[in-house]
């Protein structure tokens, strides 16, 4: 990946190696923007994100690593920030940053993605899942505080796919992102997953196109050797369906990058 904005480092306890690996890991895969995007704090599910009083230390740390290796390849810093009503946090949202990716991770509080709570799928019709995450997506949309939209159809996770066509579950949020005029990312976590593939899906890719959405790339990595994975398989989706650009920030302000 030439632009790879969505990467973590330990400080949100689930993530393991050090942030300078991360670096490294891209410079080695020929990355020329290296975003970390950890998960931001907030009082909910603390024990998968990193505190309030850890901001400063994660800030510090990706600076100093931007400043190190500035020759050889340019850092940005982010946050990734779970869009939950109640929970989110100026302290968060007000920050100097490059940018924020938007994230949907729980519905009502359960945390879908978790393999822990797995077994609440088989207690919930599967198309009112997938319509009540995407109601969350339009949401997080219209909120106005985020630049980028990430892993757009994460609820395929662990391959419960909806009976109706995703294109129209999704219309009314794809519709509200466009509106926004929000960044959507081709996240490769998802071929690291049950459902095999990225985040989203070719369906939904097409849909972008049709609608001229921007389109940014992301590891996810909470690993260094997870830096760049099918990172490649990733461009040359978007390439198939036409994508020649990407985007990329600085201080916010979105500019775009060739692949």
């Amino acid at each position: 990946m030439k632009v790879d904005l969505h990467n973590h480092t330990p400080l949100c306890k689930h993530a393991v190696d050090e942030p300078r690996e991360y670096v490294l890991a891209a410079i080695d895969s020929g990355a020329s923007y290296f975003g970390f995007s950890d998960h931001a704090p907030m009082k909910f599910d603390e024990a998968y994100r990193m505190g309030f009083d850890e901001m400063e230390i994660y800030e510090k740390e990706v600076l100093a690593l931007k400043d190190e290796f500035k020759d050889e390849i340019e850092i940005l810093l982010g946050y990734e920030v779970d869009f939950l009503d109640g929970f989110m946090d100026e302290r968060v949202l007000n920050r100097k940053v490059d940018y924020l990716i938007g994230s949907v991770h729980f519905i009502n509080g359960w945390g879908f993605d978790n393999p822990e709570f797995i077994g609440e799928y088989k207690n919930k019709d599967i198309d009112k899942i997938w319509e009540d995450y995407f109601y969350c997506i339009s949401a997080l949309a219209r909120s106005g505080k985020f630049d980028i939209v990430g892993h757009l159809d994460l609820i395929k996770v662990f391959k419960f796919l909806p009976k109706k066509d995703v294109r129209t579950i999704a219309k009314d949020a794809l519709g509200a992102i466009k509106k926004a005029n929000l960044v959507v990312e081709i996240n490769a976590a998802g071929f690291r997953k049950p459902v095999s593939e990225q985040y989203p899906s070719n369906l939904l890719l097409e849909e972008l196109v049709n609608l001229d959405i921007a389109i940014t790339f992301g590891s996810d990595a909470h690993a260094k050797d997870q830096v760049g994975l099918n990172g490649q398989k990733c461009e040359d989706i978007a390439k198939k369906f036409g994508f020649s650009k990407c985007a990329c920030f600085k201080s916010r302000d979105k500019f775009m990058v060739e692949f």
